[in-house]
């Protein structure tokens, strides 16, 4: 028998936090669940977990007797449907390191990533073999797998993906998996430099997604279809493919179809109930709605949206249509969740103004992460005004990229610093006001490029808006709005000013509006707001 002043050990199971165990459990409790994909001729595929499954672990095995080592990365460069989810599972099984590869990006820069990360194999779709001609020569894939979504023979050079997977014999168990190996990685996108890897630990993950899936985060449930929009090459579709595998969720993928129609049609036919994306694609998606209110039949009762910051007069729009929009906030470093905008239970009797504007802010902390604010004088108060870099850590926050670049991206005592200027209320919850370098310091003071820009939409003839930073001769910088109207709207610079009056101090306004009939976006949707400034520098203020 012990005595008190022996030290007491835990009597708890030693288990890895490893994949394998999301895909066991998928085949064992739910094998009849389906997951449907849209392919390119916009016919449906259908299975279910139980093929999956099957599917998933040949391709961990095929992958294995090609010569896969653990670490090794294993690129894909596809759109979201059934077999890139096979490569989310089966690759980390297999021991080695899935990296989804941004097909939005220039060739020259999906090359850069690829050589950088040191890919060996690729997978990708066959509709998307143009793009990789494009590239070929400027990387050294040692063996690319083409997926047949458009049913055409792979052409000389290279492999069926079918093919690879009848190399295994079916007969195969998981390597030894450590909860610390890598299991994916990413890249930021590059808007402030060359992009930079984040490589994820399988324990990661699955804290991340145990903590994602809570229904003070993103509520996910097994009854709920879910429909990850956002692509499951932007920061593994937010962890929702993940999260909806351990739960045994009814998955559906939109393919290359991203258009608003085809989306609301897909969402109807398969009784979506949850969803994701970036403000843009709810943008568009808001504008059918309008225009045929009666049209779509739906069951959607969440739209995630992060990305961006979600407009208000966005949120309130879908409110009145039904449907509840979550804003959350992360990054590529975050794995990427931060942030969930949800009420408190002491909230929820505040006057409806207030709520919207609590819904509109980027959120609380998402359980294990922490958050604080630092001007230069240090840490910024909980007050709701004070302006700070928002700066996290957590269990699923990167320690340090691939490389080691970059480290002073991190606090000497171990915080990431995100690049966002933000204010924390006294409820805790995190307002991102802009990103460091798209703040507008006029005359010695900042202006919320963010804040104008998302008051702007809120007028009903604006579509789009973008406030940037133009440089002044007496006030160094002013702000200009850039705007895309709605269809058949129209509206004078005067009229969106004089909208923007009651809202902001006289020296917020912006001195210009530009109307375009689009604003130029990055590959994760986002307004491209440098290109914007190179565009419009030389502006003449008369």
């Amino acid at each position: 028998m012990q005595t008190r002043t022996e030290s007491l050990q835990h009597t708890m199971m030693r288990v890895p936090l490893t994949l394998p165990h999301f895909l066991e459990r998928a085949a064992k409790l739910y094998p009849k669940v389906e997951i449907v994909s849209r392919l390119p001729d916009r016919s449906l595929h259908r299975y279910t977990y139980a093929d999956f499954y099957r599917r998933a672990r040949r391709l961990a095995e095929a992958l294995q007797r090609a010569g896969l080592r653990p670490g090794e990365r294993v690129a894909t460069l596809m759109w979201n449907h059934f077999a890139h989810l096979e490569a989310y599972f089966g690759i980390p099984c297999a021991g080695g390191v899935l990296h989804t590869l941004n097909l939005r990006l220039h060739p020259s820069d999906i090359a850069y990533i690829a050589r950088h990360a040191q890919d060996r194999f690729l997978i990708t779709d066959d509709v998307l073999l143009p793009l990789i001609e494009q590239l070929r020569s400027q990387v050294s894939f040692e063996r690319i797998f083409v997926v047949p979504l458009a049913g055409a023979p792979v052409p000389a050079g290279y492999e069926s993906y079918e093919h690879l997977l009848d190399t295994a014999t079916g007969s195969w168990d998981y390597p030894p998996l450590d909860e610390e190996a890598p299991v994916g990685m990413c890249y930021t996108s590059g808007t402030t430099g060359r992009p930079k890897g984040v490589v994820y630990s399988h324990r990661s993950l699955v804290i991340h997604t145990l903590a994602a899936a809570l229904p003070d985060a993103l509520g996910l449930s097994q009854r709920d279809v879910v429909c990850p929009v956002v692509p499951m090459f932007h920061v593994n579709a937010w962890g929702i493919p993940f999260a909806a595998t351990l739960l045994g969720c009814k998955q559906v993928f939109p393919g290359p179809h991203l258009d608003p129609p085809s989306l609301l049609e897909l969402f109807e036919s398969e009784g979506v109930t949850l969803t994701a994306g970036v403000p843009t694609i709810w943008l568009g998606v808001l504008e059918a709605l309008r225009r045929e209110p009666d049209r779509w039949k739906l069951k959607l009762r969440t739209l995630v949206v992060g990305g961006s910051a979600a407009p208000e007069a966005m949120i309130r729009a879908y409110d009145q249509l039904g449907f509840h929009v979550l804003h959350a906030w992360g990054m590529t470093e975050m794995s990427p969740l931060g942030t969930v905008s949800r009420l408190k239970s002491t909230l929820v009797d505040l006057p409806e103004d207030q709520q919207y504007a609590y819904r509109a802010k980027q959120g609380l902390p998402a359980p294990l992460v922490e958050v604080r604010a630092v001007s230069d004088h240090g840490e910024v108060p909980w007050d709701g005004k004070t302006m700070g870099e928002l700066q996290v850590r957590g269990v699923w926050v990167a320690a340090s990229y691939y490389g080691g670049e970059d480290p002073d991206r991190w606090t000497s005592d171990g915080w990431f610093r995100t690049g966002d200027v933000v204010t924390i209320d006294p409820e805790g919850y995190v307002k991102i006001v802009d990103r460091t370098k798209d703040l507008i310091k006029s005359g010695g003071e900042w202006i919320s490029s963010v804040d104008v820009e998302n008051a702007l939409m809120g007028h009903p003839a604006v579509k789009e808006a973008a406030v940037v930073a133009v440089p002044h001769p007496k006030w160094g910088e002013r702000p200009l709005a850039v705007v895309v109207l709605r269809e058949g709207q129209q509206a004078t610079a005067e009229e969106l000013r004089e909208f923007l009056a009651p809202r902001f101090a006289r020296w917020w306004l912006p001195d210009a509006f530009v109307f375009v009939s689009e604003i130029p976006k990055t590959s994760a949707g986002k307004f491209q707001k440098a290109k914007l400034r190179e565009q419009f520098r030389d502006w003449s203020w008369g």
